[in-house]
């Protein structure tokens, strides 16, 4: 079996053996691998310092199982530097993935978009703005795309989105967030005239994913609210 290099990210790592980890890599050829790291000490075998997140790499996963063997990994760039709500963004990009990302499936546009969220978070771009494209991406790829010819089709000035059914007209009072017809056109056309229509947008996403994760709470949200 030929065995290939390919880039990749550091999603998460935790302790495994003795001078071994687990990590979960998104890949840019495979998605999401996990695989049996050596963190020997050694300067030869020591691969801890590169085991990191937001670190490009490039690495040799090698094995048949379902959990491969990091063979081999070098940074092949400078790592991005990620401060303060921009680093706490990048964790919750990364459980993100860790959270809802199947295993051993090429999703080469996720990867980019994730390769350049980590980019603009790191160049410190509106954080808000970065999230959502990314949400929106992970989404996609998830197959969960949204319907928006309701919000196009109906007069009605206020709508419930439901998992289930999509855009529905706010005719009876259901506890679920509501939200502006013209702000659901403005997403539709990624067209953002206010804060208030990427405050429905936030809250739209949170939405969607909280019903992804079955209402399982996401630990990186818990250091925005520190």
């Amino acid at each position: 079996m030929e065995f290939t290099e390919q880039a990749a990210f550091l999603l998460h790592s935790r302790p495994y053996r003795e001078n071994q980890v687990i990590v979960e890599l998104l890949t840019e050829n495979e998605g999401k691998v996990s695989a049996i790291g050596y963190v020997g000490k050694t300067q030869k075998s020591n691969k801890k310092g590169l085991l990191q997140p937001f670190l490009p790499l490039t690495v040799l996963l090698k094995g048949k199982a379902n959990l491969k063997n990091l063979s081999r990994v070098e940074a092949c760039q400078k790592s991005y530097a990620l401060s303060g709500n921009f680093l706490y963004s990048g964790f919750y990009l990364n459980e993100l993935l860790v959270r809802l990302l199947g295993e051993h499936i090429s999703c080469q546009s996720l990867y980019l978009q994730y390769q350049n969220s980590i980019a603009a978070l790191a160049k410190q771009e509106p954080i808000e703005q970065v999230l959502r494209q990314f949400e929106t991406v992970l989404l996609e790829e998830l197959g969960m795309c949204f319907d928006f010819s309701p919000v196009f089709e109906s007069d009605q000035s206020h709508f419930y989105y439901l998992p289930e059914q999509g855009f529905i007209p706010a005719l009876a009072k259901l506890n679920s967030p509501r939200y502006q017809r013209e702000h659901i056109q403005e997403i539709a056309l990624q067209a953002f005239s206010s804060s208030d229509v990427l405050r429905s947008y936030k809250i739209l996403m949170r939405q969607v994913i909280n019903h992804l994760l079955a209402g399982q709470p996401l630990n990186s949200r818990k250091l925005f609210n520190k």
